[in-house]
């Protein structure tokens, strides 16, 4: 099972860049780097949110059902071959606004500054990207039989696993709310925020 920026280094790789490269506008370069960064990031938000058992639990019951389960990852000629539809876009808009909450604009700030893509071509690229990033998550779990929280906090654990200080502190100073070098307590209060963050999760999970 590689992590998730050694994902972008095979061909299923290599074939996300192309195509979320096709759909944003953008160059492959630009998407590759924008992806880089932007995929550990989302990565490490969603492993916080599995830190509480409401946030583990509702992970699993999106990655459970068919829309996150991996199945687009087994088509995606058909995912980019039409155009990202209106469907999927809506599916990106609220992965990333219910994993990130407030924090959505600030993520894409510092990629946009980190890779001196602009800022709303970042968004663009993430948008698209989201879903395959779940859709990842998803198959990965069924692979591995993951079905507690336990389980899923593994999994999580070896995607992210091997990443560069570099991306570490890029997470850290993101989800970092309130400055105290840890994103545990600020990822678990966006997971059970509800008022806070307008319900960080609800959208996502189906609630």
């Amino acid at each position: 099972m590689k992590n998730i920026t050694d994902l972008l280094n095979g061909d299923l790789g290599k074939q996300i860049i192309r195509g979320v490269s096709d759909e944003a506008g953008t160059s492959e370069k630009e998407t590759s780097g924008v992806l880089d960064l932007a995929l550990p990031v989302l990565m490490g938000a969603l492993q916080k949110n599995a830190s509480s058992p409401e946030g583990a639990a509702n992970i699993l019951g999106a990655i459970s059902g068919s829309k996150h389960s991996g199945s687009i990852l087994e088509n995606l000629g058909g995912f980019f071959g039409g155009g990202v539809d209106k469907e999927d876009q809506q599916d990106g808009e609220g992965i990333l606004s219910h994993i990130l909450g407030t924090k959505q604009t600030a993520t894409e700030q510092a990629i946009s500054q980190k890779t001196g893509v602009n800022i709303g071509t970042v968004s663009k690229i993430i948008k698209i990207a989201a879903p395959i990033l779940m859709g990842y998550l998803g198959q990965q779990a069924r692979k591995q039989n993951v079905s507690s929280s336990d389980g899923l906090s593994g999994l999580l654990g070896n995607l992210l696993g091997g990443q560069s200080s570099a991306k570490q502190n890029l997470l850290t100073s993101i989800l970092d709310a309130d400055g105290d070098g840890s994103v545990i307590d600020d990822i678990t209060g966006m997971a059970l925020g509800g008022k806070k963050n307008g319900g960080l999760l609800d959208g996502l999970f189906g609630k």
